[in-house]
């Protein structure tokens, strides 16, 4: 029974750890999800200037980010501000990584 005990606790405290290391993010890690998550919600093929069209080529300049006035994804780590992170941050009750 002492084991079953102890094997028990050990389990716990292993998901718990776990659980915790999964919140902490680098701001670069944070940054990523939000292009990912924008791309992801963005209806056509060429939200961004890397994305490939049905032939496989670059969107390049049709892409949705290269046209001003339109859809506005997310596709560079520079179009994410500290911002947002922070947002993200406390939306997830994440921790930061150092």
């Amino acid at each position: 029974m002492r084991m079953v005990n102890t094997a028990i606790m050990l389990c716990i405290i292993f998901l718990l750890f776990s659980w915790s290391v999964g919140f902490a993010q680098t701001d670069e890690e944070i940054r990523q999800i939000l292009i990912e998550k924008s791309i992801s919600a963005f209806s056509g093929r060429c939200s961004c200037p890397y994305s490939k069209t049905s032939n496989g080529r670059k969107c390049g300049k049709r892409s949705a980010w290269s046209k001003p006035g339109g859809a506005s994804p997310l596709c560079y780590p520079t179009d994410v501000t500290n911002k947002m992170v922070e947002q993200h941050r406390l939306k997830m009750g994440a921790v930061q990584k150092e």
